[in-house]
C-alpha cells in the first residue's frame, strides 16, 4: 500500500466547516478598507531574494533564518515572508507612488520557515494596508482609527489593545543604540547566545526578549523616547494628540521595537491576551525611507499587516454571536420520469432569480427517503420536491425543513416570490 501523503508541517488545509468563519472576517476587513477609499493590489507570492535582504534587513530572523529561499536557473527567489516589500517593489516598479499618494491594501499568504504554534504557521495570511506620499501623523492616526473600526466590526474591540512607540530617525537610533549596547554590556552573563549575536548586529531586538529575567533589567535601560530627534518627537506628540482626541485609548511601549529594520518614527501593535500568551493581531509603523532605499524617489510611507489565523481565531474565541450563512438555502428533490430535467430548471431559474440564495439540487439517485436525509444533512431551510405530477402541473412542492410550516404546492410561475418571503 502506497504511503500516505500528508500536508506540511505548519501548512494547514481550511476545512469546509471553517471556511465560512474565514469568509465573514476577510469581507469584514474588505468592506472597512472600501470604506476608507483603500485599493486593493495583488503582488506575486515569489520575489528576488535581494528585496527582502535590502528592505527588511539581512540580520532580522525573518531573512537570516525564516525564508523559503530556492534557485530558479541563475537567480535566487524567496517566497514572500511579509507583503511590504513587494508592495513598495511595484509602487517603484509602475510608478504608482512617483509624485502621488496611494492607499493600498492586499490579503494573501504568507511563507515563513519558524516554529508552528497556535495562530502561527508556517504558510499564514496576511491582510496589508500601505500609504505612500503623507508625511504627516494625521495618517498613522487614521489607520489607527481604521482597525479600531475593524475590531468592532468583528467584536473583538474588548479583547485587544494598543501599544505604541517611535523609534525616530535612524540617526537617532544610532545614537540610542550605542548606549543601549554599553547598557547591556553590563549584563552579558543574562543574555542567550542568539541575544550575544544580536547585541553586534540588531541590539534594539534584545529588547522584546522572552527571558523573563533580562525583562526585569532591561526596565532600567536607556528609552529610545529620550534620544528622539525633534521631527520624530513632534510626529509623536501629534499622533498621541489625535488618538487622544479621539478617545483611542493606548499604552506606550518603550519596548516596542518590530522586527523589521525598515521603521522609523511610528511603531504600533494591537495585541491579545485572550489566546493565551500575549500576542500580536496587527503591526505595523512608518518606514519612509524604504522606497529610496529599494531604488525609487524618496517618498514617505506607513503601514500595518494582521495575521487572518490569529484573527480568525481570536472572534472564534470571544464573539459568540456572529451568524454565518448555511452552506445551502434550498435543497432540490426529485423523483420519476422528466423529473431531473425540470428539477434543473427549477434550480437554475431560482439561481438566476434569486441569486443571493444557495439552491443545492440532489444529483446522487436514490428514493425521496434517501434524498430527503441528504437535504437534512445539509442544514437547508426548504426543499423543493418535484415528482412525476409536478413535472405535469408545472408546480413544486415547497416543504420547510426546519419548523412545523405546513408543505405547499406552487405553481412554477409563482415560485421565485414565494420562496423569496420564506427567506
Amino acid at each position: 500500500m502506497a504511503k500516505t501523503i500528508q500536508a506540511i508541517r505548519g501548512m494547514n488545509d481550511c476545512a469546509p466547516t471553517e471556511s465560512p468563519l474565514w469568509q465573514w472576517v476577510e469581507e469584514k476587513v474588505r468592506r472597512v478598507l472600501a470604506s476608507y477609499g483603500y485599493a486593493e493590489v495583488r503582488m506575486p507570492i515569489v520575489e528576488s531574494t535581494p528585496l527582502f535582504a535590502r528592505a527588511i534587513g539581512e540580520v532580522t530572523d525573518v531573512v537570516s533564518k525564516e525564508m523559503y529561499t530556492f534557485w530558479d536557473n541563475d537567480e535566487q527567489l524567496t517566497l514572500r515572508p511579509e507583503g511590504t516589500a513587494g508592495c513598495v517593489r511595484a509602487a517603484i516598479e509602475h510608478g504608482w507612488s512617483y509624485n502621488n499618494e496611494q492607499r493600498l491594501w492586499y490579503m494573501g499568504p504568507m511563507f515563513r520557515h519558524e516554529r508552528p504554534q497556535k495562530g502561527r504557521y508556517r504558510q499564514f495570511h496576511q491582510a496589508g494596508v500601505e500609504v505612500f506620499g503623507i508625511a504627516n501623523a494625521e495618517i498613522d492616526a487614521e489607520l489607527i482609527i481604521l482597525t479600531a473600526r475593524l475590531w468592532k466590526e468583528l467584536g473583538i474591540e474588548q479583547d485587544v489593545t494598543l501599544q505604541l512607540n517611535s523609534i525616530g530617525s535612524l540617526e537617532a537610533r544610532k545614537n540610542y543604540r550605542s548606549e543601549l549596547v554599553k547598557f547591556l554590556e553590563q549584563h552579558r552573563d543574562l543574555l542567550s547566545e542568539e541575544e550575544k549575536e544580536r547585541l553586534l548586529k540588531n541590539p534594539l531586538r534584545i529588547l522584546d526578549s522572552k527571558n523573563p529575567e533580562l525583562q526585569k533589567v532591561l526596565d532600567g535601560a536607556p528609552k529610545l523616547l529620550d534620544y528622539l530627534d525633534d521631527d520624530s518627537r513632534e510626529h509623536f506628540a501629534q499622533l498621541c494628540a489625535l488618538l487622544d482626541g479621539f478617545g483611542i485609548p493606548y499604552e506606550i511601549n518603550p519596548k516596542l521595537v518590530r522586527g523589521l529594520d525598515y521603521y522609523n518614527k511610528t511603531v504600533f501593535e494591537w495585541v491579545t491576551s485572550a489566546l493565551g500568551a500575549q500576542g500580536t493581531v496587527c503591526g505595523g509603523g512608518r518606514y519612509d525611507g524604504l522606497v529610496e532605499q529599494l531604488g525609487g524617489h524618496a517618498t514617505p510611507g506607513v503601514g500595518f499587516a494582521m495575521g487572518l489565523e490569529r484573527l480568525v481565531l481570536l472572534v472564534q474565541e470571544v464573539n459568540k454571536n456572529i451568524d454565518l450563512p448555511n452552506a445551502v438555502d434550498v435543497y432540490v428533490v426529485h423523483q420519476g420520469e422528466g423529473a431531473a430535467l425540470f428539477a434543473l430548471q427549477v434550480a437554475e431559474q431560482l439561481r438566476s432569480e434569486l441569486p443571493q440564495l444557495r439552491t443545492m439540487m440532489h444529483c446522487s439517485g436514490g428514493n425521496f427517503k434517501k434524498q430527503f436525509k441528504r437535504a437534512d444533512k445539509s442544514a437547508a431551510t426548504l426543499a423543493l420536491v418535484i415528482g412525476e405530477s409536478e413535472v405535469q402541473n408545472r408546480q413544486v412542492v415547497v416543504k420547510h425543513l426546519q419548523g412545523i410550516t405546513e408543505q405547499q404546492t406552487v405553481d412554477l410561475t409563482a415560485l421565485t416570490d414565494f420562496v423569496q418571503q420564506q427567506f
